[in-house]
């Protein structure tokens, strides 16, 4: 099974695991239980803009952070294709207008992953599959 971590839930992971739901803790403290894990390139720009709005603190380089982030086991960066693009503007709907939510749900959807996520409007969305 290939998962999509939510912005959220990687930079939770890699900061504050214990915020994570206890399924998706355990789930990702053990790389046997999962194919892949996948990370849209959106997500480092997601972690870089709460950086710059000072909704986050990190004490180190954004990025060193980064780069100790990024090596989770089996975690694969998904970059921001034309296809995926295009397939972020045209979600079946109801899905929020939040564009970094509409191409981490096109980049799941792309690869036939579940978004490990908190989000109440991607849990709900019957066009994706989520898991929290």
């Amino acid at each position: 099974m290939k998962y999509l971590l939510d912005t959220h839930t990687w930079i939770w992971w890699n900061m504050h695991p214990k915020k994570l739901s206890l399924k998706v803790r355990t789930l990702l403290s053990t790389p046997k239980r999962y194919e892949e894990l996948l990370l849209s390139a959106i997500s480092p720009w997601e972690f870089s803009k709460l950086l710059e709005k000072g909704r986050l603190g990190i004490s180190c380089s954004p990025e060193e952070w980064l780069s100790e982030a990024l090596e989770m086991s089996k975690l694969r960066l998904v970059p921001l294709t034309p296809t995926i693009a295009y397939r972020s503007t045209s979600l079946p709907q109801p899905l929020n207008g939040d564009p970094a939510d509409q191409i981490i749900v096109a980049t799941a959807r792309e690869e036939n992953a579940t978004i490990l996520t908190k989000d109440a409007e991607i849990l709900c969305y019957t066009h994706a599959r989520s898991l929290w």
